[in-house]
């Protein structure tokens, strides 16, 4: 005898493959929420993946927390002495100055003469204080952090958009520069006006394409020369132990500097982008939901067909003592019964696609011919993803309800069937 309970063990039995149309049904219902469940998780743990990497690129690039003057363009004279008060701060990890954050014209010269032209953003910091403010000096993939005299260090898609190699020299114009040589051409003077002349001495890659494409890394000296800044510079910026109490320590710094400095966080610059990640991933999970609901109705409709046939049994359980609720469990066992398997087995083929995501995708742009993840757009060179359990459960119980409501119809009106009626019918 089986130890199951009757209404499983009948269920279990009704759902053996036979070769019949309501077999196939269901066989498509499992297939259909198995996908479903997949796609869910892919989707949900890659939107999670892009949300956590670009966090962390942005949050290591730049500052937590930045102190400036009101006027985003006027230098910050009193950095000496405001540095000491920011840097004391409780939850603040370290500080430093950053001068320029300016977009210049960088221009190469390769043998033969051609020319390299880029307009990236020049930035001085101060080298000693750098490497506890940011991802570059950790990130050199060529050469060195080396700051020293006039040299700097450039992103690798900047350094190979002018071609340049350790070692070799590049001009940078500053908009000081192009306003003098208008100015001249404009008085038709014969005034020359010389661009700095760096030399290039390390290749950063932190992983984030706008930051490779479009900076290039100075010493405080060379760029506060470089801008005509004398001691000033642009602001000072702040790294904490959390940065998510970035509004704690702007609030304190205020108090303490007064109006007349601007505190700004990174939740105030960026807030906009991470705010369109969680909408496109909240949007994108009700919608791919829509899969599993669709695959319900696969469940509905092989439940109501399967009770049409089994009118005459459902009739002959009643006349032997069968209870309304027994005949209700045995036909929403078997929606719970394919509401699990395919939960199940989209959960694993979720999870095992996300093990292999980069490997599929290396193969789909050797298919396709082309890049489908395109680092200029997504700013990233590889496919991320963060399984959270939360997403996980979420996903899961939800589909498992919604297989369960599915079942819930036909097998409700199993249960309403009178013994004489159904016997009659057959």
């Amino acid at each position: 005898m089986s130890k199951l309970p009757f209404e499983l063990f009948l269920a279990l039995r009704y759902l053996r493959p036979k070769r019949t149309s309501v077999s196939i049904i269901t066989l498509i219902s499992i297939l259909g929420v198995m996908l479903g469940v997949a796609v869910l998780i892919i989707v949900i743990a890659v939107m999670s993946g892009f949300d956590r990497e670009w966090r962390n690129k942005i949050l290591g690039f730049n500052a937590h927390v930045e102190i400036g003057k009101p006027d985003k363009e006027a230098p910050l004279i009193e950095w000496r002495g405001i540095l000491p008060l920011a840097t004391n701060i409780p939850g603040v990890k370290a500080g430093g100055p950053q001068a320029g954050s300016l977009n210049v014209l960088a221009v190469s010269e390769e043998e033969g003469g051609r020319r390299r032209e880029a307009v990236p953003i020049l930035k001085g910091v101060d080298p000693i204080l750098e490497p506890g403010i940011s991802l570059i000096p950790s990130n050199m993939i060529q050469g060195a952090f080396d700051l020293s005299g006039r040299g700097a260090v450039l992103g690798k898609e900047l350094a190979q958009t002018l071609r340049l190699d350790i070692g070799d020299r590049f001009s940078a114009y500053s908009p000081a520069n192009i306003r003098r040589m208008e100015q001249s051409m404009k008085n038709k003077g014969d005034e020359a006006v010389l661009p700095a002349e760096l030399e290039l001495r390390g290749i950063f890659d932190v992983g984030f394409s706008d930051f490779n494409s479009f900076f290039i890394i100075t010493s405080l000296e060379t760029a506060q020369d470089f801008f005509e800044m004398g001691d000033a510079v642009s602001r000072l910026d702040l790294v904490l132990l959390d940065p998510m109490a970035a509004p704690d320590v702007q609030q304190r710094l205020a108090g303490i500097l007064g109006p007349e400095i601007r505190v700004t966080t990174w939740i105030e610059s960026f807030s906009y982008l991470f705010d369109t990640l969680v909408m496109e991933k909240n949007m994108i999970f009700f919608l791919l939901f829509f899969i599993v609901l669709v695959a319900a109705f696969g469940i509905t409709s092989s439940l109501i067909t399967f009770v049409v046939q089994k009118t005459r049994e459902v009739g002959v359980l009643k006349s032997l003592g069968a209870s309304r609720m027994g005949i209700v469990w045995i036909f929403l066992s078997q929606g719970i019964i394919v509401g699990v398997i395919g939960v199940a087995t989209g959960t694993a083929l979720g999870l095992l696609a996300l093990g292999y995501r980069n490997e599929f995708l290396e193969f789909m742009n050797r298919v396709t011919g082309r890049s489908l993840l395109n680092s200029s757009i997504y700013k990233l060179y590889e496919l991320p993803a963060e399984i959270k359990s939360s997403d996980i459960l979420v996903i899961t119980l939800g589909s498992l309800l919604i297989c369960t409501l599915a079942g819930a119809i036909p097998a409700f009106l199993a249960g309403r069937l009178k013994p004489v009626e159904a016997l009659r019918h057959e």
